[in-house]
């Protein structure tokens, strides 16, 4: 077994096959950490591993898969000095049209499957009485909009996570961080669009269906949102901070959306969330 420097800290990154993940794992190979990258579809990250990223194959959702990934970096490197609690997806569709086992699922990914892994690279952190666990949230764990009461569900549930893990892990020198990032240029207006007008598309939330979906594909896919370095720059902030901020966020609508959450009424927000559906 290796002993991991401060020079070599060992990063472990989670849905790095695409997305801001990858982004993620290409920023810490710069910083000169030894990655490991983990999603479902390894095939995905051969970029990464040609950048010198150690490509693993991981669901989230698979408990054995989960322990492998550990115990291969416990084998090879000691432990995990940084965890980005990455790996997610949105499931949209009116509340009454989702089934409940399909809003287990989006729990299971976006929360369970994210403090399965977080678990098992605690007690090596704790020995080291160092750490840090960076978790890819959203600004819609302070926020909602229609059609997403299932992933908003997740969103703020990961928040009040994280804020009582923070309290717990402090005495071990461990640092818990929020990353709430706004609409990012990624895939993921067109992965919420498919399925939110398969479930709502037709039927009582047929319009609001259609107009929600014309607005993600416009913040998302069409250039709307903001460059995936917004949220990269804030990683690596946290990352090199000796003491990082408990939260941080960026991209478009964040700083506006998070404002008028936090000092206007429900009402205004509703009125403002529903107009932009006009």
């Amino acid at each position: 077994m290796q002993s991991t420097s401060a020079q070599s800290q060992v990063a472990l990154v989670t849905g790095a096959s695409s997305g801001m993940g990858k982004e993620f794992a290409k920023a810490l190979l710069e910083e000169g950490l030894v990655v490991y990258a983990a999603a479902r579809r390894r095939e995905k990250m051969a970029d990464l591993e040609a950048l010198g990223a150690i490509p693993l194959k991981m669901d989230i959702t698979n408990e054995e898969e989960v322990r492998a990934v550990v115990e291969r970096i416990e084998n090879d490197h000691g432990g995990v000095d940084v965890l980005i609690n990455n790996a997610g997806f949105g499931m949209y569709g009116a509340m009454e049209d989702t089934s409940i086992d399909d809003a287990r699922y989006q729990f299971d990914v976006n929360l369970f499957g994210l403090a399965r892994l977080t678990r098992l690279v605690l007690p090596y952190m704790r020995s080291r009485r160092s750490g840090k666990i960076i978790n890819i949230a959203s600004i819609g764990g302070k926020i909602y909009s229609p059609l997403g009461s299932w992933y908003h569900a997740t969103k703020h549930a990961l928040e009040g996570w994280s804020d009582c893990l923070r309290l717990e892990l402090s005495q071990f020198g461990i640092d818990v961080v929020i990353v709430e990032p706004g609409a990012i240029k990624t895939e993921f207006g067109e992965v919420l669009s498919g399925p939110m007008m398969e479930r709502s598309g037709q039927g009582p939330y047929a319009r609001l269906t259609a107009a929600m979906s014309k607005l993600l594909r416009a913040e998302y896919d069409q250039g709307g949102g903001s460059d995936p370095k917004a949220i990269t720059d804030l990683i690596l902030r946290a990352v090199r901070s000796r003491k990082p901020k408990t939260r941080y966020a960026a991209g478009k609508y964040a700083t506006l959306m998070l404002f008028v959450r936090k000092w206007f009424s429900d009402r205004t927000f509703d009125r403002m969330v529903l107009g932009m559906l006009n």
